[in-house]
């Protein structure tokens, strides 16, 4: 209930009175949840994250359950199958869904078990590099001075290097494996974490709980790890998205050029590059694992995007 005003022909004031209703029950059922029930909500109104969230949850399910969904073995050969297009083309058999590469492998199959592949290094690289940027990135910001200095030096000799022929490198001297593509693509793929967190961690540093903090007795460590990286969680989510995306399209042409995930090994960057031999006569071989890698960092941005809506402060409602 508010107190509010009725107004005369004449626009002035003729008396005080009280308007039930305007304060409706949703907003008196709003000022009774608490924050975490509050973040529930605005989750579930959030169709970008719930479309996100659904995409993610059912690749990963795909990944887990591969051996239970795919209907052939993906390493099988049958030389006779070569290369059946999809059900839907002309010559393309539900025997085959997705047809069959040119060793006569099930392409669904090899689809599916591929999942696993490209969720472990999307996801595994981008963690790799969130480590190590936002390590960086919050000591050069909090600390500055020599610190910041040397960590920016650093930065710059990464970003001076060419990324891919580095990578190339790394795991041409390595030897290519999932772990090492992992480690490779994650260990040269932190630069934004660097320079967000450490240009947010300067202005946080000024803050009056930081100060409030400091003359608490707090330690350095406890003021980074309790204070700054929790208001730091929506950039580094928004930069972990980005960099799934970048580490999948990475893995993917490391495999394209030969040097990523090797055959056998059912990888969606693995299964263009093989079907760049025929692209012209039989491109499906490449739009497939090429629609699935759109969908997975699709889905990706869609929920990182969600999530730095729903936890941002000047975003909530």
């Amino acid at each position: 209930m508010t107190l509010g005003y009725d107004w005369d022909d004449d626009m002035s004031i003729s008396k005080l009175s009280y308007h039930p209703g305007t304060i409706t029950s949703d907003d008196e059922a709003l000022a009774e949840l608490t924050p975490r029930q509050l973040l529930l909500k605005r989750a579930k109104a959030h169709k970008g994250l719930i479309i996100g969230f659904l995409i993610i949850v059912a690749l990963m399910l795909i990944g887990i359950f591969a051996p239970l969904i795919a209907p052939y073995d993906p390493f099988d050969q049958v030389l006779s199958k070569r290369l059946i297009p999809p059900f839907w083309s002309e010559g393309g058999t539900f025997e085959h869904l997705f047809g069959t590469d040119y060793l006569g492998r099930d392409y669904l199959s090899r689809l599916i078990f591929g999942t696993r592949i490209s969720l472990m290094i999307g996801y595994g690289a981008a963690t790799v590099g969130m480590i190590i940027g936002v390590s960086l990135g919050v000591c050069a910001g909090y600390f500055g001075g020599r610190v910041d200095q040397i960590i920016s030096y650093i930065l710059t000799c990464q970003l001076s290097l060419p990324g891919l022929l580095l990578a190339m490198t790394l795991v041409f001297f390595i030897g290519p494996s999932v772990f090492v593509v992992i480690g490779v693509i994650g260990v040269l793929h932190w630069t934004y974490y660097l320079v967000v967190t450490r240009a947010a961690t300067m202005q946080i540093r000024q803050m009056d709980y930081i100060a409030a903090a400091q003359s608490m007795g707090s330690s350095k460590f406890n003021i980074i790890w309790r204070e700054i990286i929790p208001n730091l969680m929506s950039q580094i989510i928004v930069i972990f998205t980005l960099e799934v995306g970048f580490a999948i399209l990475a893995e993917s042409a490391l495999s394209f050029l030969g040097i990523g995930i090797q055959a056998p090994t059912p990888s969606w960057g693995l299964m263009i590059a093989e079907g760049k031999v025929a692209m012209f006569f039989q491109p499906w071989l490449i739009i497939i694992p090429g629609g699935a890698l759109f969908l997975l960092v699709l889905g990706t941005n869609l929920m990182g995007d969600g999530i730095r809506d729903v936890t941002s402060p000047e975003n909530r409602n």
